[in-house]
């Protein structure tokens, strides 16, 4: 018995020594991450800084995608551009083998929201894009962080394969929807991804599934005060619909958004219009609850080309799902945001952001550099979408929100521009790289927290299998003129 007893208590000891082992070599893995992002700070403030200047809109960001492909490819990766016949996308990957953890990084700006890195409103060039969304920030901030892995990986004190996803068209065309049909997600363990924002937190919050549509009415021309009885009015048909979606609003439940823009009303008021056409966006808090707004949207549009005795045609764009959650993975995120700690900001910075938010003409609450406690799962969805939600219903997610700008900051604004060009900014990017490269040491080293985060995954998934809502072909890539165009 005594001896039975002595063999227990050595097995507990030697347990708990490598017990201590593993959590000690895990902490100076975290802090080796530390290091690094410190380390290349500079370099990644003057690569969110030159793709803040570049602005460039959904699939025509070539300037941007090429200084972080080049960057990553400086640093070692291996990197893969063009991809999912996207000429602005690209994967940059380091090492090999299981596990595999996924990057996100965007870099698409928002057109006509040029503005200068200064508290008032002042365009840095006159109607060109502007990053009111903070994209540049978060590719740069995510390439930071799968640097630091890659390096982790190089020292061979993690195994496995990190991968960062260059992921242009998040605001427009759905650029994830693209790589994610062409495969290029199939074979992560989990993936993550980060978004500017006014405050920090591990996102508990899911996204609007949406559908993107154009309807589009074709009639007969006629002269409008000769002879109209002749003429198939298209732009009749094009109220119609409207008068009917906006009836419909009241058929629907609370959580449905439908927006429209004419497209094509007419050129000139004494010719009826042969052709025109209506935008439609329909959002709702799932796929499922989309899909059946959308086939009430094509009876509408049945309707009122009857009605008006003309042609018409629904057209698919894009559409993506809603963002599938993981708590699991939330609350690794939310330790390691613990273990950065929060963003400490000047006196000047805090001066910068009460201006801003005075000059816009709302009341400034200072800048939250705080850590947000973890939220739970039962809360209002954003009124947004993301082509983050495609990704997350073929791999487990994990989305971080990190602040760039001063606290209730208007989204899609030159506010968000001007913070994003500046220490602000940069402060929110580097506290986003420390926090998901932590975060992916503890997804390396824990093969039981990859498991855990999974099951979750297929439990939150069910029987939902991932399609693209996309037409079919190649995606909508624009020309670009060459001198001799």
């Amino acid at each position: 018995m005594i001896k039975l007893v002595r063999l227990l208590s050595t097995t507990t000891f030697c347990l708990s020594v490598l017990v201590l082992e593993g959590q000690h070599k895990v902490e100076k893995n975290k802090q080796a991450i530390m290091a690094s992002v410190e380390k290349h700070q500079q370099e990644l403030i003057e690569l969110s800084d030159q793709i803040w200047a570049f602005a460039e809109p959904a699939m025509m960001e070539y300037n941007s995608a090429k200084v972080l492909a080049d960057y990553a490819e400086s640093q070692g990766f291996n990197v893969e551009r063009g991809v999912a016949d996207i000429p602005t996308a690209f994967i940059a990957t380091y090492g090999s083998g299981s596990p595999i953890i996924g990057i996100l990084g965007e870099f698409d700006a928002l057109p006509g929201l040029s503005q200068k890195a200064e508290p008032y409103k002042e365009a840095l060039v006159e109607g060109a894009a502007g990053h009111g969304c903070g994209h540049n920030m978060f590719g740069s901030g995510s390439l930071g962080a799968a640097l630091a892995i890659k390096e982790l990986l190089q020292q061979g004190k993690l195994k496995g394969t990190i991968r960062f996803y260059g992921t242009p068209a998040e605001e427009d065309l759905a650029g994830k929807v693209y790589m994610a049909r062409a495969g290029l997600f199939d074979d992560l363990d989990i993936c993550l991804d980060w978004h500017p924002g006014y405050e920090n937190e591990a996102n508990m919050a899911s996204s609007q599934a949406v559908s993107d549509f154009s309807i589009s009415f074709k009639g007969k021309s006629a002269h409008a005060a000769a002879d109209p009885w002749n003429g198939r009015s298209a732009l009749d048909a094009a109220e119609f619909f409207t008068t009917g979606i906006n009836s419909l609003r009241e058929h629907v439940k609370p959580t449905v958004r439908m927006h429209y823009v004419y497209t094509d009303a007419g050129h000139v008021p004494n010719v009826i219009p042969e052709t025109a056409s209506v935008w439609l966006w329909i959002r709702d808090s799932s796929r499922s609850g989309v899909l059946e707004v959308a086939e009430r949207m094509k009876k509408i549009a049945e309707g009122a080309a009857l009605m008006a005795g003309v042609s018409y045609e629904v057209k698919l764009n894009s559409g993506l799902y809603e963002l599938l959650i993981n708590e699991a993975g939330a609350n690794v995120l939310h330790r390691n945001m613990e273990y950065v700690g929060p963003i400490v900001y000047s006196k000047e910075e805090l001066a910068f952001g009460d201006k801003i938010m005075k000059a816009y003409g709302l009341e400034s609450k200072g800048i939250n550099g705080s850590i947000k406690p973890l939220a739970s799962e039962d809360q209002e969805v954003p009124g947004g979408s993301t082509d983050v939600g495609d990704v997350s219903y073929i791999v487990p997610e994990i989305t971080l929100l990190a602040t760039t700008a001063p606290y209730e900051s208007p989204w899609h604004s030159w506010v968000v521009v001007a913070c994003g060009g500046m220490s602000i900014g940069h402060k929110g990017m580097l506290f986003a790289a420390k926090s998901l490269g932590t975060t992916m040491v503890d997804l390396f080293e824990n093969a039981e927290l990859r498991k855990e985060i999974k099951s979750e995954f297929l439990k939150r998934k069910g029987q939902e299998v991932w399609e693209a809502m996309l037409p079919d072909g190649p995606p909508p890539v624009p020309k670009v003129l060459s001198a001799s165009d």
